[in-house]
């Protein structure tokens, strides 16, 4: 079972607490956007086996969304931060590189 501890509140919450939201850092489309980048949006995703990064709602607790980098293969987590980032934190990034050498880093 996952266990991933939420940025804004600090507990610690097993997935049974959280509401999985699918991939983080997606450009998200609306209103104006052409057929082919709301459809992108809508229906194309990553699916790595390896580090992934997805975003996560402490459903059970204080309700905010968040960030979290893990690992799909192992269910390992690297880490978890806020929503309103753009991109994984420098310091999670260099922290995931440490523990998967190969790792190809954020793209």
């Amino acid at each position: 079972m996952l266990t991933l501890e939420c940025p804004y509140c600090g507990v610690k919450a097993e997935e049974t607490e959280l509401q999985a939201g699918g991939e983080a850092h997606l450009k998200r489309y609306g209103p104006g956007a052409s057929d082919e980048e709301f459809e992108g949006y809508l229906f194309m995703r990553k699916n790595p086996k390896g580090v992934h990064f997805e975003r996560w709602r402490h459903a059970y607790g204080c309700g905010k969304w968040f960030l979290a980098a893990r690992c799909t293969a192992t269910l390992e987590v690297f880490g978890t931060y806020p929503a309103q980032s753009t991109q994984p934190p420098v310091d999670l990034q260099a922290k995931i590189k440490a523990k998967r050498p190969n790792w190809e880093g954020y793209k």
